[in-house]
């Protein structure tokens, strides 16, 4: 019947579109009889004349039902010109989309026909281009014009639905009304067109429990109170129906599930009154007795339940903790039972839902309660001690057999059996301790060294003297209390290096200590120099009073060639009771340094003073002897020609006349040398003068025999008397104001030019070198660099 109701409709609808056409075609042909060059006019309302060009087709707005299925083509409509005579002499093309496959033209009629199936889902217009032109010479006899075919529809598409099967949750008890989900479905036909579109939405499954609104697709619920414990889901099913619903119209579904969300409505409840447990008194705190549950027939958190005891004799021995996972109450032993003391025990326990919802308040109270008795059961129990753990002390270095500290272990059955005590060897390898088997008195086996072992965790454990199976074990901890038995000591090797030019009071290296005793005994330490040294020339030490001390030059100017190593002693004492000290040596080397205090060489060099002169320095005294003479002749030159005696006494003094002309000492960094103004200035024996080349270590006070010599006293007896006070000074170092002439100042880096240090008096050493030093050493060149030409001419 669908079928034949089908093609009733397609066949009247062919029908009425043939109609229309066939009413347009006349109505075109009756308006437009005359050419199409030709103008129509027209006038407007306030008399303006408007002119409009008058089209050239019969044509209009084409339609054409969608899916016909007859055996002819469709006639779509028919193109006509009106300078088309109907002598065949005018050719109608079409053109755009579709043309030449779905619609074609008679290009002598100009009817067009439509050669396929439309479907207005997939395309709802065409647009077309027609044109009128010569069929012998193609020459367009008019401009073209687009036109377009709109595809009419039809009822051929259902209802669909966006979800073949929808989950929606709705709150158990709701009430009547509530919404659940709302189900949309699309009808691809065309909604301007008729109701092809017009959807209405039903309940085909699921009442009277659901319902939804015909227009909006939501879903409601139908009945109050439905509970999720007696029927958790629903199955609806709901139907969407176009044409408005009516008869004819086109239907699709789609399945909805309905789960019933749990809500707490149900309070819990023991399924008995009354628990019989049993536990033995030899239990341990923490070990389970036994398990209660409440049943909640709610799910999630509205099914949690909290046990608790309220009432009992038993709840300081008991207690109660809640498993989660299987919603039971678990009893345990909170603490140790005593069957000689007492030997049942009752609880209360209450079990109530952990959350609670307001709205159904009323149908509390969400909790229950039942009575547990629990018997104590008589056990063998091994003997306890009254401590579950020891702490002793003992001094380090003790005497054997000093007494440790006591254990103390009973029976507590009834019989109260005899205890016997021992020490597992297990924790005691070493037999440090011995326990007294009846009393339990530890004492000590041999001396114990805290720095060696601080703590000593022992295990001793007690027996019964006629149940060996029954034993305890407790752990003793005891402490070795220290005593200041060892002296402090230098936290490390330490080798200090101390430059040639250091300064006075130059810090040059920072020590620290360490001390095996504990901090009671050992920091702070103190750092001093023995009281031999204190009054140590070259070095001194300052204790910084943070278990530091810092090492300092006393005096400044070292020698390699004097002396490269120091030893210097250092007593570090504790600050233990009584407090203990040691000795420590800290060795320092003199280094050669630069002018920024960086190392250069710490090794010792050789300085050697030969015996004998090299030909090269022979040469040079040669030369500088040969100078004085010719500066003497000049002197006395100019002297005779102002005609002034060669040496005034009375006016000059002789020693400001005495010229050292061998002098090599170090050039310009040398402020160690000799100074001739000592001799210039005889006023400078009433007192001590320091020495230069020397710091002193104390001052010393001139002999009171001695007198002062006069301004006028003779150079010889001026020296004399200074040979006289270093010879009975004591105090005085072992040379006088000799010069040495191979030192050459500090930071020199290319080594001692003197040909003393030779070993042989020829030199075998290439001094050619020295061309490239520059004008300050040209004339060692020239003396040093001429060897080799003196060789070559003999």
């Amino acid at each position: 019947p669908k079928m034949k109701e089908d093609h009733c409709l397609h066949a009247a609808l062919l029908c009425l579109g043939v109609l229309c056409y066939s009413h347009g075609l006349t109505t075109e042909k009756l308006n437009h009889s005359r050419p199409s060059l030709h103008g129509h006019h027209e006038k407007g309302k306030e008399g303006q004349v408007l002119h409009r060009s008058k089209r050239g087709w019969v044509w209009n707005q084409f339609f054409v039902i969608e899916e016909y299925t007859g055996p002819d083509p469709v006639l779509v409509g028919r193109l006509h010109s009106d300078i088309d005579s109907g002598d065949g002499n005018i050719k109608y093309i079409l053109s755009g989309e579709g043309a030449g496959i779905i619609f074609v033209i008679d290009d002598k009629s100009g009817n067009i026909h439509a050669t396929k199936t439309l479907d207005r889902e997939e395309r709802a217009q065409y647009t077309l281009t027609a044109q009128a032109v010569d069929r012998n010479t193609n020459r367009p006899l008019e401009p073209p014009s687009e036109f377009i075919v709109k595809v009419q529809d039809i009822n051929d598409n259902p209802p669909e639905f966006l979800h073949e099967n929808y989950h929606a949750n709705v709150p158990e008890r709701s009430n009547v009304g509530t919404s659940v989900i709302q189900v949309t479905a699309s009808d691809a036909d065309d909604p301007t067109y008729g109701n092809s579109a017009k959807l209405v939405y039903s309940i085909l499954e699921g009442q009277p429990y659901f319902s939804v609104e015909a227009q909006t697709g939501i879903i409601r619920t139908a009945l109050p109170n439905m509970d999720r414990e007696a029927k958790e889901e629903y199955h609806v099913v709901i139907q969407a129906k176009d044409m408005g619903g009516h008869m004819g119209g086109l239907s699709g579904t789609t399945k909805v599930t309905i789960t019933l969300t749990d809500v707490n409505d149900n309070p819990p409840k023991f399924p008995q009154s009354v628990y019989q447990m049993s536990v033995s008194e030899a239990a341990v705190p923490g070990e389970e007795v036994g398990r209660v549950k409440a049943k909640d027939p709610d799910i999630g958190e509205n099914g949690l339940v909290a046990y608790s005891i309220i009432d009992g004799d038993g709840m300081d021995m008991f207690e109660i903790t809640t498993d989660y996972e299987t919603q039971e109450g678990v009893v345990k032993l909170k603490k140790t039972l005593d069957y000689e003391t007492k030997k049942s025990y009752s609880l209360k326990v209450e079990a109530a839902n952990v959350h609670i919802d307001p709205k159904f308040i009323s149908n509390g109270p969400f909790k229950d309660t039942v009575t547990v008795k629990i018997a104590v059961e008589d056990a063998d129990e091994p003997p306890v001690f009254l401590k579950p753990s020891y702490i002793f002390e003992v001094q380090e270095n003790a005497a054997s057999g000093t007494v440790v500290g006591k254990v103390h272990a009973k029976d507590p059955d009834a019989a109260n059996s005899a205890i016997r005590y021992s020490i597992d060897r297990h924790t005691d390898l070493e037999r440090y301790f011995v326990i007294n088997a009846e009393d339990g008195n530890i004492k000590t086996i041999k001396a114990l060294d805290r720095e060696e072992m601080a703590w000593h965790n022992i295990s001793v454990f007690a027996v019964e003297v006629h149940k060996q199976h029954q034993e305890a074990k407790v752990p003793v901890a005891i402490k070795v209390v220290d005593v200041n038995d060892n002296a402090p000591k230098f936290a490390a090797a330490y080798e200090a290096f101390v430059c040639e030019n250091a300064r006075s009071n130059q810090q040059f290296i920072t020590i620290s200590a360490d001390d095996k005793d504990d901090s009671a005994n050992g920091p702070r330490f103190i750092f001093s120099l023995p009281p031999e040294i204190i009054h140590n020339p070259n070095f001194t030490l300052r204790d910084n009073r943070d278990n530091t001390a810092s090492v300092l030059v006393r005096r400044e100017g070292f020698s390699r060639q004097k002396q490269d190593l120091y030893l210097l002693p250092i007593v570090i004492s504790d600050g233990g009771v009584p407090p203990l000290s040691s000795t420590n040596t800290l060795t320092i080397r003199v280094c050669g340094c630069d002018s920024g205090g960086s190392l250069l060489s710490c090794n010792a060099e050789a300085y050697i003073l030969n015996a004998g002169l090299s030909t090269g320095a022979l040469i040079a005294i040669l030369a500088c002897i040969v100078i004085l003479l010719v500066i003497v002749v000049l002197f006395v030159t100019l002297k005779r020609q102002k005609k002034e005696p060669l040496i005034v006494f009375e006016e000059e003094d002789v020693r400001e006349n005495i010229i050292t002309y061998d002098d090599e000492g170090g050039g310009e960094e040398d402020t160690e040398a000799f100074d001739i103004a000592t001799l210039q200035n005889p006023d400078g024996i009433n007192g001590f003068i320091p020495r230069k080349d020397i710091k002193p270590e104390y001052q010393y006070l001139p002999r009171p025999g001695l007198r002062p010599a006069p301004n006028s006293v003779d150079v010889d007896d001026f020296i004399n008397t200074r040979i006289q006070e270093a010879d009975n000074d004591p105090t005085a170092p072992p040379y006088d104001s000799i010069q040495i002439y191979g030192y050459e100042g500090r930071g020199s880096v290319a080594g001692s030019l003197s040909s003393l240090e030779s070993a042989t008096t020829d030199s075998d050493l290439d001094y050619d070198y020295l061309q490239n030093w520059g004008p300050r050493f040209k004339k060692l060149a020239d003396l040093y660099g001429s060897k080799d030409t003196f060789d070559d001419d003999s």
